[in-house]
């Protein structure tokens, strides 16, 4: 039997009692026996009226246990009537006589609460048919997304804040759209996929702290940081395989075209440059990621990782390698890339990539002379090999002004670094390939102090091959003649 009910018997009995007295106890020997009757009258109905109330405070009892018990089985011991409530602990909660008690009552049920940390919170309901569940959140003002999201913003504006126009923008989020797609929920709607893809590419663009991403885009700074990884990674698994890949034998062809148009310089398939990325200090091996070069020229302590690229005389990335400590040069860089590996393999067979000379001289790495006293033929060689090598330079620079947060130290993980670099390659691909311009102010220029490799010959045939392409190009008059100037 219930506890509480325990009090309410005694009351009841003492009152019967009572009535009891004033019935028996009443008369002094003069009372006639109708009265006697009436009293005894009434006792039997005050015990009857105890014992009746009684039996229904105990079929209460018994029917509120085996409500209780019924619904421990269908939902788990959710909560226990003999304790006090066991809210959840929450980074952001406040005290718990500033939580609503809509919002204490979700926590016995076990949704976690997104408590707002300021007054502008409000307690929304969602749900259908089944029971309604309330979630307290903290109001945040979409305008300018919505501004961006809406047809009437203009086009130059709106490439002006995602570096691309619509029709590119609007490309990317339907080619992403099941990779990023997700189904709103009980507790709230779930974020669309257009402002998923816009979180992703603003911050990418602007490099924005994500505190004042989450203020323009009305989302949560812990969201934004989870949406530009998800999408990044959907870039990489999604797009990569599209828009950026090693050219076929047809694209060869074309690109070696191209590339001899420009230099005169037969056979070349790529050009190539490694850049650096800054980064804060890591927790962990600090000493691999420190970057001397950039600490001596800028007077300033440097911690990078590399990014090696191979583009096409349009500056479309081909082959990227991406997240090397910066403390290694470009040759060994080059050594632990995929390219390496599938260049030993025979793919790169009478062509060549031309590199900067922080690269070794090989059978498929063409690179300009770096002996002192050059002749005038290898004066006009490393002119034209310049030339090539400009085409990733530009390349870079457009990569780094189109997507700012490359020129600042990431506030993200290491091991999720390579994944938006890749994204960054990924997105400059699609701009180059669909004309998208870049503004002239935005080019950043590409500096990166180039070590010549201990070892920098390394055949003896590309060291043949080299001379005879650096006579050709003098006497055929392929070659300028503005390092005589």
């Amino acid at each position: 039997m219930n506890d509480k009910s325990v009090p309410q018997q005694q009351r009841r009995r003492k009152v019967a009692k009572t009535e009891v007295a004033n019935g028996s106890g009443g008369g002094d020997g003069g009372d006639t026996e109708g009265t006697e009757t009436n009293g005894l009258t009434k006792i039997i109905t005050s015990f009857f009226f105890v014992e009746e109330q009684e039996k229904s405070d105990k079929s209460q009892v018994e029917d509120k246990m085996m409500f209780e018990a019924n619904h421990k089985k269908e939902h788990g011991d959710v909560f226990d009537t003999s304790n006090p409530i066991k809210k959840r602990k929450s980074r952001t909660a406040k005290p718990a006589a500033s939580i609503p008690s809509d919002a204490a009552a979700a926590v016995d049920f076990g949704y976690d609460l997104n408590l707002a940390t300021s007054s502008g919170g409000v307690a929304t309901e969602k749900g259908g048919d089944g029971p309604q569940r309330r979630l307290w959140v903290k109001n945040r003002s979409q305008d300018w997304w919505d501004k961006y999201n809406s047809s009437d913003v203009s086009e130059d504006e709106f490439r002006k804040a995602f570096q691309m126009g619509k029709d590119t923008f609007e490309m990317i989020c339907n080619e992403l759209t099941a990779s990023v797609a997700k189904e709103n929920t009980m507790l709230r709607d779930a974020v669309p996929v257009r402002q998923r893809v816009a979180v992703c590419i603003w911050r990418l663009a602007t490099g924005e702290s994500l505190r004042l991403v989450s203020k323009r885009f009305g989302l949560g700074i812990s969201t934004c940081h989870k949406l530009v990884l998800e999408v990044c990674s959907a870039i990489k698994d999604v797009l990569m395989p599209k828009y950026l890949q090693w050219p076929n034998d047809d694209s060869m062809r074309v690109i070696t075209n191209e590339f001899e148009s420009l230099s005169g310089i037969p056979n070349v398939v790529g050009s190539m440059y490694t850049t650096h990325i800054p980064i804060i200090a890591p927790k962990v091996n600090v000493a691999a990621y420190f970057n001397k070069r950039h600490t001596d020229r800028k007077q300033k302590t440097c911690y990078s990782v590399t990014v090696q690229g191979v583009v096409d005389p349009r500056g479309v990335f081909t082959d990227v390698c991406i997240g090397w400590p910066g403390s290694m040069p470009d040759d060994q860089v080059l050594e632990k890339s995929a390219l390496y590996q599938r260049a030993n393999g025979g793919l790169l067979k009478g062509v060549w990539i031309v590199g900067g000379s922080g690269y070794p001289l090989m059978d498929w790495v063409l690179v300009p002379y770096t002996q002192p006293h050059l002749t005038w033929t290898q004066h006009a060689f490393n002119e034209k090999i310049g030339d090539v090598q400009k085409v990733s330079k530009d390349a870079f620079a457009r990569l780094k002004g189109r997507w700012t947060c490359l020129q600042k130290r990431t506030e993200m993980k290491l091991q999720d670094l390579p994944v938006v670099l890749g994204a960054c390659c990924v997105l400059h691909n699609i701009c180059e390939m669909r004309r998208e311009e870049i503004e002239p102010e935005l080019m950043n220029e590409v500096v990166d102090d180039e070590m010549v490799p201990d070892i920098a010959l390394r055949s003896a045939v590309a060291m043949k091959a080299r001379d005879s392409m650096a006579h050709n190009l003098l006497h055929h008059n392929h070659a300028g003649t503005s390092f005589l100037s």
